[in-house]
């Protein structure tokens, strides 16, 4: 089972840069969206049908901004919209589907990067989220959580960590809770548990030349349970694939 979480920054907007193309080479059997940008009512799903993809759709209230999809060519049993929490759910940041072996959570995380009201409302949700997740895990053992989580853990994850140590998405109190995610919480990293080395992002600012530089951020993320650790069996970033800003992020399983 091939799993890929994107932010593709404008459903319609990666569409015009030749997503549907990308899809029509089955890069994956589930493939997570995130910052769709758009309702379900105005997505021609069609394409995505045709190439045999089941499509759930979480949408912002807010038109144009955030919200999450799953396409995915295994049917779940179950699917479930939101985490209960009212701000996330207006704006459309969790999808959760339930299959026969696992659950799967596609999450967009928010930004704090627009001020200081935003950087407390992502501290709320990384609570909220954290919490809500811990839950989850006593009914469900096997959880995936991908998504862009808008935070680099740790220093390799960044092209330079002096200089951003203020900014948000690479703060301490964000890191801490990545910390705590993947050692309290029973999370493997998938991508490190492949790849130790340094210079693998998954978001470059479209300010000076970043991507064309390298000078990015990792902070897309496909987190597996330690108790789904010997069915993980692969793990990538596709820098290579350019709908966004943000890149492609893969982990294979063998269930």
């Amino acid at each position: 089972m091939r799993i890929i979480t994107y932010n593709i920054n404008g459903i319609r907007a990666a569409q015009r840069r030749g997503l549907l193309d990308w899809l029509n080479e089955d890069p994956a059997d589930i493939i997570c969206l995130q910052e769709v940008k758009a309702a379900k009512e105005q997505i021609d799903l069609k394409p995505f049908l045709d190439l045999g993809f089941h499509v759930y759709w979480y949408a912002a209230q807010k038109k144009g901004y955030s919200g999450v999809a799953v396409l995915s060519k295994i049917q779940p049993k179950n699917v479930v919209y939101g985490t209960g929490h009212e701000q996330s759910d207006n704006e459309g940041r969790v999808l959760q589907l339930d299959f026969q072996d696992f659950s799967l959570i596609n999450a967009y995380f928010p930004s704090g990067s627009s001020g200081e009201h935003r950087q407390d409302y992502k501290y709320q949700f990384l609570d909220e989220f954290y919490d809500y997740v811990k839950a989850l895990k006593k009914e469900q053992s096997n959880l995936i959580v991908v998504g862009d989580y808008n935070v680099c853990h740790k220093a390799i994850d960044i092209h330079n960590p002096i200089s951003n140590k203020k900014s948000s998405g690479f703060l301490p109190e964000e890191r801490a809770w990545m910390d705590k995610w993947f050692e309290q919480g029973g999370f493997i990293d998938s991508f490190r548990h492949f790849n130790p080395d340094p210079h693998h992002y998954s978001w470059w600012s479209y300010r000076a030349n970043a991507r064309a530089n390298n000078k990015g951020w990792r902070i897309d993320y496909i987190s597996v349970s330690d108790t789904m650790q010997d069915m993980l069996k692969n793990a990538e970033i596709y820098a290579d694939v350019v709908h966004s800003d943000h890149c492609p992020v893969f982990a294979a399983f063998e269930l």
